[in-house]
């Protein structure tokens, strides 16, 4: 969340360091020669569960449900929305067009996506509408700029699709020529009670490598016990 807020919260207070603000800053560094744009959660449930509605049907807590493409709706028109209403904002010149095809698309435009924890379940619905947003000339030209895509230890409430597993789905993946990097720690990939994580994790790199992709995969701090602390020190490590 944001600093402010989480000052004021009693939960909140002693993870300052990770607001929205100071992961801005951290990515920055990692990324130097790019623009920053960190996208809040569209609400918050008791002011610790994410959920990213607003590109992904979920639950209260931020457990997904997963859809294929919609030229109506979806992961990636709201993020084309998103950062072409912020380069307006920002008055970058040539802002990215909220709409249209390849003469929309600002020359030079590519787009490094990073998802955290619960931030993951959007990249997954991306992956999801692969598929269908390449074959749309509205909006193939916008997917053909995602350049990278980096999974950081992926995570959510439910009990399936922290990571996706889905063959189809996977070989659009592998077939779109994107840079795939999954970072994880013990806290997500280790956890007995949440076996299906590691196995997920498991699956989406060995189904990426069999339709000929590259991923490139590590596990920070296997060697520390599993603790929230190192899920948050993958976004410095990574």
């Amino acid at each position: 969340n944001f600093q402010e807020e989480m000052a004021l919260q009693p939960e909140g207070a002693q993870w300052l360091s990770w607001s929205l603000e100071q992961v801005a800053f951290t990515l920055g560094r990692r990324f130097p020669d790019r623009y920053v744009w960190v996208v809040r959660a569209s609400r918050m449930y008791l002011h610790k569960f994410s959920c990213y509605r607003n590109f992904v049907d979920s639950n209260m807590f931020g457990a997904p449900e997963h859809s294929p493409y919609s030229p109506d709706f979806g992961a990636f028109r709201h993020l084309r929305a998103l950062l072409s209403n912020g380069m307006e904002r920002a008055d970058l010149p040539n802002p990215l067009q909220p709409q249209g095809g390849a003469d929309s698309i600002p020359s030079g435009f590519s787009l490094t996506l990073v998802g955290f924890s619960k931030g993951c379940v959007v990249l997954n619905q991306m992956v999801y509408e692969l598929g269908g947003a390449r074959a749309d000339p509205q909006m193939s030209p916008f997917v053909k700029c995602i350049s990278a895509m980096y999974w950081l230890d992926g995570g959510h409430p439910g009990g399936s699709e922290t990571w996706v597993t889905d063959k189809q789905v996977l070989k659009e993946l592998a077939a779109s020529g994107v840079s795939i990097h999954a970072h994880v720690t013990p806290y997500e990939v280790c956890d007995p009670m949440r076996a299906w994580v590691g196995r997920e994790h498991g699956h989406f790199i060995k189904t990426l490598e069999e339709f000929g992709a590259c991923p490139s995969k590590k596990l920070h701090f296997e060697d520390e016990p599993p603790c929230i602390e190192n899920h948050f020190r993958v976004i410095q490590e990574f």
